[in-house]
């Protein structure tokens, strides 16, 4: 926390704001910082924590790719933290070796530092209580100080015509709070993390605020405002011996070089050992020796730190360690609030605050950020999200549970409370139960739900085991193949198996009893039966759909030809209502997918005579143009053709055809409509018959 900003930047700050908004400036840093130590204190007591600090925070309780996409970040901000001590070292340096190259300085720390860090972290971290002594005798020289001769210091008065504002100086200074990261980074090491991290948190938030506080004062009533902006060494000339401020400067500067040098390769090791990189990149997780010293990362952080020493300044990278440290403190308040408002059973921390606090640290961070640089800001959140995007894709598995499927269950119970039983018609969505059986037997029918769902309503594949001869015990086990099937597929629907003792009257029951509250199927969708002894049970099954109120789509594709080249729907009308709607709806649906968006969509009927076509086209003329469809129609006059032979030369040589299906009150005589219909449309390509029984307005939908 002690670290270059306070010897080269702070004079410079209170030059350009004055004395009260550099109080401000490290007040409101301090503060966001304050909060985020509430939230990480929050978390840390709650499980056992281990090496990877943040990331192991935020990826325990957010997730594997919440983590990651925050942990990478992460890991080059502690990268370039050191580059940014190492760069005020060499500044410093300088000012007493002119002629020496800062870059060259700069390369050369890193390699001694480096080199202590690869062998031994006990001596590095004992090392820095020799710096601290040096930090704490140049603070007292400063103390013991006196005010420049010769210039007349205005304590109280506030710069003006300053070109560098408020907010552009409150980025500059944020890295100079960011120093309990290193701590939280060195969680691995630490024999009772959740009492230490805490504990030295709030310690040295405390002791560092009150020493930033008191600096300014100092610097504001000994130097005029033109030294303090010209002078970055101003505080060696008000000191009671110069020489203790380059020494601080020298052992702030190393010390902070020194916990970045441990902390960072610990945070790629983490990263690593999550499998968060390919294995290419595995020799970088592993530790050496007992103090488990990540080797292979720390000399990959020490030539990415020397190449960004030789590219960059200490300005240029202190508002990139600001975006990067303020989206990770807003991640880890966001983290701890939500498992603060979930109020989970698994999350029972011995430090405990409101997520109120949690959300307000996450909001201050936010705002910060878009008040220093709103489109770095937003640089930086598309960074964030590409990554979560890319390890989203590659479908990690993490072996620990986190908050996200508690966030979902909340959601869900919020929004199915408040889900209307009675829907209407202008938000309908097709909610399928999809009695596939094995899926890869009949996927064409999946295949048919995912489009129609278009990842916009859920959608159930289900299937009837023989309950003779599988046990229950196998059920979740079923569950679990097909659910695993559908993910290799790039198939989002939930996944039911039942045991019954036939399917037909396991399919009943499911239909019966499947859904939550209000969130129930309304559509049924299966595939046709061959079988001549299963026509009469269909038939039943079929009746018990329709007497439940659901929409029943029947897919016959009696060749396995499929939907061949997704160009061609045929849909065979009668008119708007129940069926005649209920078609043009799905095929309105499958016209938005990638698969079918090119597709034409042919409404054809089927009339008497050509004065009914007269009539029958100025009717449609007028529907279709409300229905904003884009949908071709035609009239087919019947003459000495039956309705059949005009159907089979029409839709020869169509990818879908889709008809209603008639059925009459109480089931009575559908067995022998159903056969005659499968044998006058039995060289057709795939056909779906659509049954509309649902209690709703479909030709609402399409006004």
């Amino acid at each position: 926390m002690m670290g270059v900003i306070m010897y080269l930047r702070l004079g410079y700050i209170v030059g350009n704001v004055g004395l009260i908004g550099t109080l401000t400036i490290i007040s409101l840093a301090t503060f966001i910082i304050f909060l985020s130590s509430l939230s990480i204190a929050t978390i840390a007591t709650n499980t056992p924590v281990k090496g990877g600090g943040a990331y192991f925070l935020i990826s325990r309780s957010l997730g594997i790719e919440i983590g990651g996409a925050v942990g990478i970040p992460l890991y080059f901000a502690q990268a370039f933290s050191i580059s940014f001590y190492i760069s005020g070292f060499s500044e410093s340096m300088i000012s007493i070796f002119p002629d020496w190259d800062p870059r060259y300085i700069g390369m050369v720390t890193i390699f001694l530092l480096g080199s202590l860090a690869l062998f031994s972290t006990n001596a590095t971290i004992k090392a820095q209580y020799f710096i601290l002594a040096i930090i704490g005798f140049s603070l007292l020289s400063l103390f013991l100080g006196r005010p420049m001769e010769g210039v007349e210091i205005k304590m109280w008065e506030t710069p003006t015509g300053s070109s560098v504002g408020f907010w552009p100086l409150f980025a500059l200074f944020f890295p100079a709070v960011t120093g309990i990261i290193t701590g939280v980074n060195m969680s691995g090491d630490l024999k009772n993390p959740a009492r230490s991290l805490p504990k030295g948190t709030f310690m040295t938030l405390g002791v560092s605020y009150l020493i930033y506080m008191g600096l300014p004062i100092i610097l504001a009533s000994r130097a005029d405002t033109s030294t303090l902006l010209q002078d970055p060494l101003v505080m060696q000339r008000i000191s009671w011996w110069g020489g203790a401020i380059i020494l601080g400067l020298w052992g702030a500067s190393l010390s902070s070089a020194m916990g970045a040098l441990l902390g960072a390769p610990r945070v790629l090791q983490a990263l690593v050992n999550d499998r968060i990189f390919t294995k290419q990149l595995n020799i970088l997780g592993k530790g050496a020796g007992l103090e488990k010293i990540p080797r292979a990362g720390t000399v990959f952080t020490m030539a990415l730190t020397m190449l960004a020493v030789y590219f960059l300044n200490l300005d240029m990278i202190a508002p990139i360690l600001t975006m990067f440290f303020l989206t990770t403190y807003a991640v880890l308040n966001i983290t701890a609030g939500i498992e603060r408002f979930l109020r989970s059973p698994s999350f029972r921390p011995k430090f405990k605050i409101h997520w109120f606090f949690s959300l307000l640290g996450a909001v201050g961070c936010i705002a910060a950020m878009f008040l220093i640089n709103p489109l770095a800001t937003i640089s930086a959140m598309v960074v964030i999200s590409l990554i979560f995007l890319w390890l989203k894709r590659r479908r990690m598995e993490a072996t620990w549970g986190d908050v996200t499927r508690g966030m979902y269950l909340t959601l869900i119970r919020y929004a199915i409370m408040r889900l209307s039983k009675d829907a209407h018609p202008k938000s309908w969505r097709p909610n399928l139960l999809v009695l596939s059986g094995s899926p890869n037997k009949r996927w064409r029918l999946i295949e048919f739900a995912n489009d129609l769902t278009q990842a916009n309503a859920l959608f159930t594949v289900s299937t009837i085991l023989p309950e003779k001869s599988v046990g229950q015990d196998k059920v979740l086990k079923f569950e679990k193949q097909m659910s695993d099937y559908l993910q290799r597929r790039n198939v989002q629907a939930l996944v039911r198996v039942i045991r019954a003792a036939n399917p037909f009257t396991g399919a009943a029951q499911l239909v019966d009893a499947y859904g939550l509250g209000p969130l129930v199927p309304n559509t049924i969708l299966l595939g046709d039966t061959k079988e001549t002894k299963h026509h009469t049970p269909y038939a039943k099954m079929i009746d018990h759909f329709h007497q439940s109120k659901k929409n029943v789509l029947i897919v016959q594709d009696d060749d396995n030809r499929g939907f061949r080249h997704h160009r061609v729907i045929d849909i065979w009308w009668g008119g708007l209502k129940r069926n005649g709607s209920l078609m043009i709806i799905l095929a309105y649906l499958l016209k938005n997918t990638p698969k079918w968006y090119r597709a034409t969509v042919n409404i054809k009927m089927v009339v008497a005579s050509e004065e009914g076509r007269v009539d029958a086209q100025k009717n449609l003329d007028e529907l279709f143009s409300q229905m904003r469809t884009g949908f071709q129609y035609q009239i087919l006059v019947a003459k000495i053709e039956s309705f059949w032979d005009i159907q089979k030369r029409e839709s020869a040589n169509s990818d879908l055809v889709m008809m209603g299906l008639g059925f009459s009150r109480g089931g009575k005589g559908f067995e022998e409509y159903y056969s005659k219909l499968k044998e006058n449309t039995a060289s057709l390509p795939t056909k779906v018959f659509v049954l509309a029984a649902q209690d709703i307005a479909f030709e609402e939908v399409l006004r």
